[in-house]
């Protein structure tokens, strides 16, 4: 009896701890309780009630119309947006000149040395081979056009962004400020914002710049920011110590400590910037991405893709390039004589490629593989689409996805109260946070009622939910097996890379062609572009593991099965948190380009403002995708609990 009783205590707080979550559920029961028959007596159920909604279409209808009668007059535009306008277009042409200046086989010769003195001779060729492919394409002159382009709008992303993460980096304050506006930038679609950038810049490689510094500069902020914030302390303390000033600090220690995360925020800035190329082409700017567009706006799958695939190169040889040079050490990255030899090699080139009067790529050097690639589509929808035999067709499998999964979906979340649906973001958000975690995500889900596009955001809710439940299955399926094999993986990488770099709008052609258009399109769009992400951070998660514990399984007999289920999934779940979190934030940013095919609402609707003029309906339909976002982000990402604060 004795022996019961003193364990009674020892137990007891054990079992309080195992039953948190039964807590916070009957804390936000008793809550419910109390406020839900006060909500549904003032405003009653079903659908957001019309009281709460706020209407911005008079405000934004004026603010448009006051920018569009004072664009050509007013001195904000004159002696400001007027100098940045014309600084990029500058900026953008003399790029554009020296290139072209250079020749094909002076740019060949400076992309292949640069990638040979940061990362040897095999990715030197690998970029050789690359710029080469756009010249045999018949892209050579769209391609400097684009990157022209992205030469300008990267740097200024990251002049952008090194100076928001230098004040966030040094300022726990300005941390804290500045997050929520980097969260808005990454989540807001870019047709919400290509409408007012075009309202003040109007159509033309300005707008085109901008637009991507936007989408841009917040990898380069956040990186920048963790790589102040992780410096080592003992390091600054030692040199604080020398008795420097913050600025020699500065200089000296924490920016060359944090040297790896500055390279791969310029990484990931370059990636965006170029993702960023065909979108761009919409509001008028040139190059690789106009071609697409003009492409598809015919439905020319194969001319769409002969211009995709010089935007995936770039992609693929700037990623390597980056991510060798960030990967080097300090040794590696002497020898100022290499580099002379470097510069001294691609000024002969370009020089004697002027004397030889080879500067443009010969015509007879092309290839069109424009006609192989369209009936290979016409192939596939003639044999694909529809009557095959056992399986069904492409159309038959998104009919059903559509009937069996799209439609009970959305018609089961329109169909909740709008407070049930409040209660189950509390109930998620705060058993996976904090009280504050849950206040956020229910905040953002009321502003979406509050701009008066509650049923719109349920079904694009739909949408993403389906899109990241077979993103999730495919993803970790592929990942698990890519983990095991190194082979495997090897042979992911450059379809993974091909699939997360190729512009959305060309696959979107071939998509429509086998699904037809509507919802499932869409989904089938997002499934695309988010599984790469997934794949790549579940692989790492999975690989990362303890090797210990991975041979302590092994032998005490545990099957490959059970250490996948018993040993690898439970250690790497920070990183299949983390791949479930990206997944939904990847299906989201497709949300508007599904709406050009047939997705509907709040896609379409950013889709229609940004056609139209409409500012009210483009930017309210891309403020409640970023509130939808900033939800779902909250109820997938957990929030570590700190002490003494938080539930």
């Amino acid at each position: 009896m004795a022996t019961v009783t003193a364990s009674t205590p020892r137990a007891l707080p054990t079992g309080l701890l195992k039953h948190r979550a039964v807590h916070k559920i009957l804390l936000i029961a008793l809550a419910a309780a109390v406020l839900v028959p006060l909500a549904n007596a003032r405003w009653a159920s079903g659908s957001w009630p019309t009281a709460l909604t706020v209407d911005l279409t008079k405000p934004l209808g004026s603010t448009s119309d006051w920018i569009i009668d004072n664009r050509d007059s007013h001195p904000l535009f004159l002696y400001f947006f007027g100098y940045i306008s014309n600084a990029v277009v500058i900026s953008v042409r003399a790029v554009y000149l020296v290139l072209l200046g250079a020749g094909w086989a002076g740019v060949t010769a400076l992309g292949a040395l640069v990638a040979w003195r940061v990362a040897g001779v095999r990715l030197a060729l690998g970029t050789t081979a690359a710029f080469l492919a756009c010249g045999v394409l018949g892209m050579w002159v769209p391609t400097m056009q684009t990157l022209a382009l992205m030469v300008v709008a990267v740097l200024a992303s990251v002049v952008v962004g090194v100076l928001l993460g230098l004040a966030a980096g040094l300022s726990r304050r300005m941390d804290k400020i500045l997050r929520p506006v980097l969260d808005t930038m990454q989540v807001m679609p870019a047709y919400a914002y290509l409408l007012p950038v075009v309202l003040v810049f109007g159509m033309g490689v300005p707008a085109a710049v901008l637009a991507t510094v936007v989408y841009a500069a917040p990898p380069m902020a956040r990186l920048t920011a963790l790589g102040l914030q992780g410096a080592d302390k003992e390091v600054l303390e030692a040199v604080e110590s020398l008795g420097t000033t913050a600025r020699q600090r500065l200089l000296t220690a924490r920016i060359p400590l944090a040297r790896k995360e500055l390279l791969l925020g310029l990484n990931q800035t370059i990636m965006m910037a170029l993702s960023m190329a065909v979108i761009a082409s919409v509001i008028g700017a040139a190059g690789l991405g106009d071609r697409v567009y003009q492409a598809l706006a015919s439905v020319d799958v194969g001319a769409a893709l002969a211009a995709g695939i010089p935007i995936v190169l770039l992609a693929v040889v700037l990623d390597r390039v980056t991510g060798a040079a960030g990967a080097a050490d300090d040794t590696e990255r002497q020898g100022r004589a290499g580099w002379a030899y470097a510069l001294a090699g691609t000024v002969v080139v370009a020089v004697a490629g002027r004397l030889l009067g080879r500067l443009d790529w010969p015509d007879a050097w092309t290839l069109n593989i424009a006609e192989p690639v369209n009936r290979a589509v016409d192939w596939m929808t003639d044999h694909l689409y529809s009557g095959v035999p056992v399986v069904g067709g492409t159309a038959d499998w998104a009919g059903h996805f559509t009937t069996w999964v799209l439609d009970p979906v959305r018609d089961g979340l329109q169909g909740l109260p709008w407070w049930s649906v409040l209660l189950i973001v509390a109930t998620l958000a705060w058993l996976i946070g904090t009280w504050r975690t849950a206040l956020t995500a229910v905040l953002a889900m009321a502003a979406i009622g509050v701009l008066g596009v509650w049923t719109p955001a349920l079904d694009t809710l739909s949408q993403v939910l389906a899109a990241v439940a077979v993103t999730l299955v495919l993803g970790f399926a592929t990942a698990v097996a890519a983990a095991r094999s190194d082979r495997v993986e090897r042979l992911l990488r450059p379809v993974l890379d091909v699939f997360q770099t190729m512009p959305q709008f060309v696959y979107l052609i071939p998509v429509v062609a086998l699904f037809g258009v509507g919802r499932a399109p869409a989904a089938a769009a997002a499934v695309v572009y988010a599984l790469p992400a997934v794949v790549r951070i579940t692989t790492q998660g999975l690989r990362q593991v303890d090797p210990a514990a991975m041979e302590s399984s092994h032998s005490l007999g545990a099957t490959s099965w059970q250490q996948l289920r018993q040993v690898q999934l439970p250690l790497a779940r920070p990183a299949l948190l983390l791949a479930v979190n990206q997944g939904v934030v990847l299906v989201l940013a497709v949300v508007v380009i599904g709406g050009l095919v047939g997705g509907g609402a709040l896609g379409y609707d950013t889709v229609f403002g940004l056609a139209q003029g409409d500012l009210a309906t483009g930017l309210v339909a891309g403020a409640a995708i970023v509130c939808l976002g900033l939800m779902l982000d909250r109820v997938t990402q957990p929030t570590e609990r700190r002490t003494g604060k938080g539930a």
